[in-house]
């Protein structure tokens, strides 16, 4: 993975898309690699960070073998207007309509989050860093049906050029600078709903007012 589509090595709001392929509840259910209101957590802190800072969001989804389709309720929420893409493979890669919802955002860097880890973030994450674009795997936005396939996925991406990342990475990786307010409430009300570990609550973030 080259870093000249970067900022030094650092995401910005103008150089990646966020991908969320098959984040339906049929897929969730099968989830064993980390606990499923932390996933749904995660999704959204990632969901809520693209929506915050005018991240390009391409969405994907299962239709075939029993899955209707359907996005999970939170990203619902959070997208209410998007059309997914609809597919019946399991490489996304493959699915023309996704590569060109893909570069139509003309960004190269793919902030990937996917159920299941093995199958569905492994097999385009692999084929875009070989065509030349940046892979970050959103490793607590994802999930697996077993630890250990959801490890090996992430080990076999980042042999591969790869990066992996988390969502909360994400949002205080495109925030960087507390002196920016333009989306500093924004910012912190997700960390105050969704990530209390990282100073939630009174007192424990920077006031929107620096001054």
């Amino acid at each position: 993975m080259s870093v000249n589509t970067t900022d030094k090595g650092l995401l910005t709001a103008e150089n990646c898309v966020v991908v969320f392929i098959d984040p339906q509840p049929q897929m969730l259910a099968a989830v064993s690699s980390i606990d499923h209101g932390d996933l749904l957590n995660n999704m959204v802190i990632l969901a809520k960070t693209a929506k915050i800072f005018d991240v390009p969001v391409v969405l994907s989804v299962m239709v075939a073998g029993g899955y209707a389709g359907c996005l999970s309720a939170p990203l619902q929420e959070i997208f209410p207007e998007q059309r997914p893409v609809t597919r019946t493979g399991l490489n996304a890669w493959d699915s023309v309509e996704f590569l060109t919802a893909v570069q139509a955002t003309r960004r190269k860097n793919l902030v990937i989050a996917a159920l299941w880890t093995e199958v569905c973030l492994v097999m385009p994450g692999l084929q875009a860093l070989t065509d030349g674009f940046g892979v970050y795997a959103v490793e607590d936005a994802s999930g697996s049906v077993s630890r250990t396939g959801h490890a090996a996925a992430h080990r076999r991406v980042e042999q591969a050029g790869g990066v992996t990342i988390t969502a909360m990475q994400f949002l205080l990786e495109l925030q960087r600078d507390w002196s920016r307010t333009g989306h500093l409430e924004a910012v912190q009300a997700v960390i105050r709903e969704h990530g209390a570990a990282y100073g939630g609550g009174p007192g424990g973030l920077p006031s929107a007012d620096p001054g």
